[in-house]
């Protein structure tokens, strides 16, 4: 499982890095550069807005993978043969822009260059979730990886974490944006370079190999069932004793509710700072 969490937040990191990623940094920059508390506040915002997407089509695609359980060696397969085309389409620089497959998702992103404040960094975040040629295939791999886990909560709990992927490095970035030089920027920005007259991109072409060597090792590993761990025994013992506890509907609330608070917190703190500067 943890192989699939990793996959889904670099998926995720990866996807903001990508070449139409890189398009939503000023829109995300005008809102929230400032003080840290303003990025944070911003930054948790965007997250709320991504999970109001994501995590719904992670269910979803979850719930559906519970229905064909019995038929796991065909799944192995499909999802296997999917992950390997959709790292190449990657790779070689095609893509789909799944917004365009989702009602109600191109209205978002024009709402979302129309408002300002707290209320655009939300919307930023419902279409950045699904939007993006070039992040396409690579949210197309996150979904197949959720749908073969045959768990709806396990499959909500990855597009999660592919989120949480997408806002930590933008918090990062939004945090250090003003002291970065050129060399730096062009460094998070990757080169095109040409390849028998065909435009390619060292990001994409990173990217699609990534996911095309998930598609392998989850065919190699039976679905990733032999994979090696990457967490420490006593922590993998911890995580299934109390996989209970944490697929549980209640403790997910509890998070949500303290991520909401946080949020409430730091507008709170945020507020009273702008105050106090305002007497002085």
């Amino acid at each position: 499982m943890e192989i699939t969490l990793l996959t889904a937040f670099f998926g995720g990191v990866l996807a903001l890095l990508s070449p139409c990623g890189a398009l939503l940094l000023p829109a995300f920059f005008a809102s929230s550069l400032g003080n840290r508390l303003r990025i944070l506040l911003h930054g948790g915002i965007f997250y709320l807005g991504l999970a109001l997407t994501l995590v719904p089509l992670g269910l979803g695609l979850g719930a559906l993978g519970t229905l064909v359980t019995s038929y796991r060696e065909v799944m192995i397969i499909a999802t296997s043969a999917i992950l390997v085309l959709l790292g190449l389409a990657q790779a070689l620089g095609f893509g789909f822009d799944m917004s365009k497959y989702l009602p109600g998702a191109g209205g978002l992103q024009q709402k979302a260059h129309t408002r300002s404040g707290a209320l655009r960094t939300f919307l930023l975040g419902a279409a950045s979730g699904v939007a993006g040629f070039c992040a396409g295939p690579i949210l197309g791999a996150i979904l197949t990886l959720a749908m073969a886990q045959g768990d709806t909560l396990r499959a909500g709990f990855m597009l999660a974490v592919y989120g949480a992927g997408m806002v930590v490095p933008l918090i990062g970035l939004a945090a250090i944006w003003t002291r970065l030089g050129p060399r730096a920027m062009k460094v998070l920005r990757g080169r095109g370079f040409t390849v028998l007259g065909r435009q390619l991109h060292t990001t994409s072409v990173v990217t699609g190999l990534l996911i095309a060597g998930v598609g392998v090792l989850f065919w190699t590993t039976n679905g990733l069932v032999t994979a090696p761990s990457l967490l420490p025994a006593e922590i993998d013992r911890w995580l299934q004793s109390n996989s209970g506890l944490l697929a549980s509907p209640v403790f997910n609330a509890v998070v949500v509710a303290v991520i909401a608070i946080s949020i409430i917190l730091i507008w709170a703190l945020q507020q009273r700072r702008r105050h106090r500067e305002e007497i002085s």
